[in-house]
């Protein structure tokens, strides 16, 4: 990717949870492209967690859609709202709470599953990614890798403190 774009610094990725009702960045975690999103799972679980309480549900796209996730999710009694693979297995191998949930969505078909599911209020997420861009813009100009998180950081941040104003 580096190579198509002639990109010498690589970018961030910004990992947040929100609160689906009012909106709020619950959990926050930045870091380079070399990390997942899958891979700050837990971390964004378990901040969640202290700052908003008891979680009910989690929604996510495929990049959730691991094994590993699933326990997570099932150690802490979180329902799962999570998109599995299209072609994922019923077999229960590593995470049986998984298989249950491919099994009702393939039971259901998708579009039943996301409707059941209320699978859109995932898009909470994607809206406070576009009015963070529009309010502060989607670059950063600090040339440090620390810097550039930390601008990155303040600005989800202020984004939190203008829903309070």
């Amino acid at each position: 990717m580096r190579e198509k774009w002639d990109i010498r610094r690589g970018w961030l990725k910004i990992h947040i949870a929100v609160d689906e009702e009012t909106k709020e960045i619950v959990s926050l975690e930045i870091t380079d492209e070399s990390v997942s999103d899958g891979d700050k799972f837990r971390d964004i679980v378990e901040e969640s967690g202290r700052n908003s309480g008891m979680i009910l549900k989690v929604h996510g796209d495929g990049a959730y859609d691991t094994k590993d996730n699933f326990n997570i999710l099932e150690e802490d009694e979180i329902e799962s709202g999570i998109k599995t693979r299209k072609n994922a297995t019923t077999g229960a191998k590593g995470s049986p709470y998984r298989a249950k949930c491919v099994r009702e969505r393939n039971k259901l078909g998708y579009k039943a599953w996301a409707d059941w599911n209320n699978y859109g209020k995932r898009w909470s997420v994607e809206g406070v990614f576009s009015a963070v861009k529009r309010i502060f813009g989607e670059s950063v100009r600090a040339n440090s890798t620390k810097g550039m998180m930390r601008e990155a950081e303040l600005k989800f941040l202020f984004y939190n403190v203008l829903l309070k104003a």
